[in-house]
C-alpha cells in the first residue's frame, strides 16, 4: 500500500497568497495577538472592525499552522463540555448565555465568508449525529434537552432515513444540526488574515515571540528579529505552547488527533454518503467524516498524547473508515496527518485576562471553530469597548493539567471511555 503524503489535503489545496512579511526591528503597537490560529485571527479581525487599527499579529510558522488548518472543518455550537455537564454546573441563564456565544458564532463565521469572499469550500448543509448505539434515548434526551434548555432544535432522523443518507448498518437513528456547518479550515484561516490584513492589522509569519515582560504600564515582545511595545498582549497559542507565561501554558493539555483523506472516490463515494452534511457519531471515542468537492472523503478520529507518522495515522483510521463503510475496501488514502489540540482539565475554553493588558484564549479541545470565533469576539471587545462578557468564563480558569502527568490521565480516560464503548456495542450484539 502507498504511503499517504504527511502533508495534509488543506495544505496541498491551500489558497496561494503572498507570504506575510517576518517582524524585524522595533515598533510600537496598541495590541499584539500572538499566534495566527483562529483565536488569534477572530481575536485580530475583532479589533480591527472596531476601530482598532494598530495590531500586530505574529504568528511562529505560517497562518494556520496549528490545529485550526489541520482539524475536520466542522461549524456547530457548543463546547466540549457537554450541554447536560454545562447546565448542571452553571444552571440555566448562565449555561444558556454560554452556548448563545456559538450559536452566534455560527452565524458569524458564515457572515464572514460571505462578506469577505472566503473561498474555503463553505458547504452550508447541517451536520448528523449518527447514533452508534442501539438505543435510541441517548439521542431522545439530548434532542429534549437542547430544545427545553437551549432553543437548539435538532430533527430526528429515523434508522431507515438514516441508512438512507449514510449507508452503513453501523448506525440506528440519528440527529440533524441544521444551523452548521462544514468547510476548508486552512483557507478559512488565511481568508480571515487577509481580511484583517486589509482591516489594518499588521500580519507577521515566521515571527515567534521568544519572550514577554512587562514594562511600566506596557509589554515588551520581543522576536527572533525585533521587538515590540504594546499596551495589551493576546495569548492565543492552543496546544502549540509559547512559552511566554508559565501560568498559560501549564493550563492545558496539547492532545493529538488524526485525520486522513481518501482518494478521489468518483461514483464511489454514492455507495457510501447520500448527504452533503457532515458526520459525527454517538460514542465518546466517535469518528467524524465529511464529502470533500472532488469526491475524497476525508475521516477523523481517536485522541493520543502522541503525534504519529502518516503511516501509523493511516493504519489506524483505515480500521475505523471500514468498519463503518466496509465497501471502500482497497481505497488508497492519499493525506493522513495528526496535530495538536488545546485540552483543559475542566473542558471549556480559557478565555480572560489579568487587569493589566494580558489576555489568552485557548483549551478549545477539538471543538474550536466556533468557540473560537466566539473568544475573539469577546477579547476583542474586551479591549476595544471595555465589554466584560469574557467574564462569564472566569469559572473556568487556568487550572493546572500537571504535565506530564495530566497526560496519563487524559490518556487512561480516553482509553477507558473507549472500553465502555466497545463494551456496550458487545452487549447490544
Amino acid at each position: 500500500m502507498k504511503t499517504p503524503s504527511p502533508t495534509s489535503y488543506y495544505q496541498a489545496t491551500a489558497t496561494p497568497y503572498p507570504a506575510h512579511d517576518t517582524f524585524q526591528g522595533s515598533a510600537t503597537a496598541q495590541v499584539a495577538v500572538i499566534g495566527g490560529g483562529f483565536a488569534g485571527l477572530n481575536t485580530a479581525l475583532g479589533l480591527a472592525e472596531r476601530g482598532v487599527s494598530d495590531v500586530v499579529l505574529l504568528e511562529r510558522e505560517q497562518i494556520g499552522f496549528g490545529a485550526s488548518g489541520r482539524n475536520g472543518g466542522f461549524v456547530f455550537a457548543g463546547y466540549s463540555l457537554g450541554e447536560q455537564a454545562l447546565l448542571d454546573q452553571l444552571g440555566a441563564e448562565r449555561a444558556r448565555a454560554l452556548f448563545a456565544l456559538t450559536t452566534g458564532a455560527v452565524s458569524k463565521i458564515r457572515q464572514r465568508v460571505s462578506d469577505h469572499a472566503i473561498a474555503c469550500d463553505m458547504v452550508d448543509e447541517g451536520v448528523i449525529w449518527a447514533n452508534w448505539f442501539r438505543d435510541p434515548d441517548l439521542l431522545r434526551q439530548r434532542q429534549q434537552l437542547l430544545a427545553e434548555q437551549y432553543g437548539a432544535n435538532w430533527q430526528w432522523i429515523p434508522e431507515a432515513e438514516l441508512r438512507a443518507q449514510i449507508h452503513s448498518e453501523q448506525y440506528h437513528d440519528g440527529l440533524y444540526e441544521r444551523d452548521a456547518l462544514h468547510l476548508h479550515p486552512l483557507n478559512y484561516a488565511i481568508g480571515l488574515a487577509g481580511a484583517a490584513a486589509a482591516h489594518g492589522v499588521r500580519v507577521h509569519e515566521n515571527s515567534g515571540a521568544c519572550s514577554l515582560a512587562r514594562e511600566g504600564m506596557q509589554w515588551r515582545v520581543r522576536t527572533a528579529q525585533g521587538e515590540l511595545l504594546v499596551d495589551h498582549v493576546v495569548l492565543a497559542c492552543g496546544g502549540y505552547l509559547a512559552g511566554l507565561r508559565k501560568p498559560v501554558d501549564r493550563a492545558i493539555l496539547p492532545i493529538a488527533t488524526y485525520v486522513m483523506v481518501t482518494e478521489p472516490l468518483g461514483e464511489r463515494l454514492d455507495e457510501c454518503l447520500h448527504t452533503r452534511a457532515a458526520i459525527y457519531d454517538s460514542r465518546f471515542a466517535f469518528d467524524y467524516y465529511r464529502a470533500l468537492p472532488d469526491t475524497r472523503l476525508l475521516w477523523g478520529g481517536r485522541i493520543s498524547i502522541l503525534n504519529r507518522s502518516a503511516r501509523a495515522v493511516q493504519r489506524l483510521l483505515t480500521k475505523d473508515m471500514l468498519r463503518v463503510f466496509p465497501q471502500l475496501r482497497g481505497v488508497q488514502i492519499d493525506h493522513a496527518w495528526s496535530g495538536l489540540m488545546s485540552y483543559a482539565r475542566h473542558q471549556m475554553p480559557q478565555i480572560g485576562g489579568d487587569g493589566n493588558g494580558l489576555w489568552w484564549a485557548q483549551g478549545f479541545g477539538g471543538h474550536g471553530l466556533a468557540p473560537t470565533c466566539a473568544a475573539g469576539e469577546l477579547v476583542a471587545s474586551a479591549i476595544a469597548e471595555g465589554d466584560n462578557r469574557w467574564l462569564q468564563f472566569a469559572g473556568y480558569g487556568l487550572e493546572r493539567t500537571h504535565r506530564p502527568f495530566g497526560y496519563l490521565a487524559a490518556q487512561a480516560s480516553y482509553w477507558w471511555q473507549q472500553g465502555r464503548d466497545g463494551l456496550k456495542t458487545r452487549l447490544e450484539g
